[in-house]
């Protein structure tokens, strides 16, 4: 998730070092094949300062997010794309110390950092998943949730990761997906780094799910909630 413009001079200078790092970073991903959407590149970990930007709160409301899952104490969840783990921890706390969070991320030096900051903030519920391209290494039928917060985007092969996740859930398990609204033109994301609701329901009901409930409540995306088709 990419801006296409900032108010402040370092801010500008921050998001261009960002932007140049995740065009470095991506990997010839092409267009969906079967919504034609133009998939975007990966931001390196080089750029992990913009998951953890002051403004991040205000822009996305992550309790609010968080809200709309209707997490339980004990649940087993995952974060995939974690990065530095804005919302990892946050799962983590609302879980409880009976629930688990898997933290899959495509970077082994997000993980450091991620990993970094759950000894800091003494969180000892997540673990850690170094995972693939096509495969988030999860186990099998083992989870409640799985989110992924402006990520699924970038997948290269989303297919196949898509069946992967598939199964990793369990029985009434749900996959959610945070996105920036592409509607909307006044957000400013660019294009490639934003969704609609109908390019995410037919790349994602194409893999056996059925999106059950489009959330409103955040400022800038869209909370859309997939549950395994029966």
């Amino acid at each position: 998730m990419l801006p296409r413009r900032r108010s402040s001079v370092a801010s500008l200078a921050l998001l261009a070092v960002i932007w140049s790092l995740a065009v470095t970073s991506a990997q010839s991903p092409g267009r969906h094949p079967v919504s034609g959407r133009e998939i975007a590149g990966v931001m390196g970990w080089q750029g992990a300062a913009w998951l953890d930007r002051p403004e991040r709160a205000a822009e996305e409301e992550p309790e609010r997010a968080l809200d709309a899952l209707e997490l339980e104490p004990g649940m087993t969840v995952a974060d995939i794309g974690s990065g530095t783990g804005y919302f990892t921890v946050r799962l983590a706390r609302r879980v409880g110390p009976e629930g688990r969070v898997y933290a899959n991320d495509l970077q082994p030096e997000m993980q450091s950092l991620l990993r970094e900051r759950l000894r800091r903030e003494s969180i000892t519920n997540v673990t850690l998943v170094l995972g693939a391209m096509d495969d988030p290494r999860l186990p099998k039928a083992a989870l409640d949730l799985v989110l992924m917060v402006d990520v699924y985007h970038e997948f290269s092969q989303p297919q196949a990761m898509l069946r992967r996740v598939r199964e990793t859930l369990k029985p009434g398990g749900r996959l959610v997906l945070l996105e920036y609204r592409k509607e909307d033109r006044t957000i400013p994301i660019r294009p490639e780094h934003k969704m609609t609701v109908d390019e995410a329901r037919v790349e994602v009901e194409a893999e056996g799910y059925t999106l059950v409930r489009v959330d409103r409540r955040l400022p800038r995306q869209h909370v859309l909630i997939f549950a395994i088709r029966a």
